[in-house]
């Protein structure tokens, strides 16, 4: 009698294998705007801590989010395209826009950030 066989083939193998390596060269392409939005983030963020309490006004804050984004080299989006607008309860920054990265030959990969702080 033959034991029934048991395992993967090597065709099943490849195809597991390359999947697991287009997901991988997705992360690794994926991976430094990820890593600018954290930036963007952190410098509103720190922003936001730094003028807390003050009442500030939209122009002392596009100074500091300025500097923020010289000290951290932000290239994705200006300082410019984030919204500061004053309401009664306090400041808000919104920052929303697209970046979009070349995945293989034609085929690019598009990731979408919005992002609000409030400033009180």
């Amino acid at each position: 009698m033959r034991r029934r066989q048991r395992g993967m083939t090597f065709i099943g193998l490849l195809c597991v294998l390359g999947l697991v390596g287009l997901i991988a060269y997705a992360v690794i392409r994926l991976f430094p705007v990820y890593m600018t939005y954290l930036a963007v983030s952190r410098a509103m963020e720190s922003t936001a801590k730094e003028s807390k309490g003050d009442s500030p006004d939209p122009g002392s804050l596009r100074t500091t989010l300025d500097r923020h984004w010289e000290i951290e080299d932000i290239t994705a989006v200006s300082v410019k395209e984030i919204e500061i607008e004053k309401a009664e309860d306090g400041v808000t920054m919104h920052v929303t826009y697209d970046q979009t990265v070349p995945y293989i030959a034609n085929v690019s990969l598009s990731v979408h950030f919005d992002k609000t702080v409030k400033v009180q």
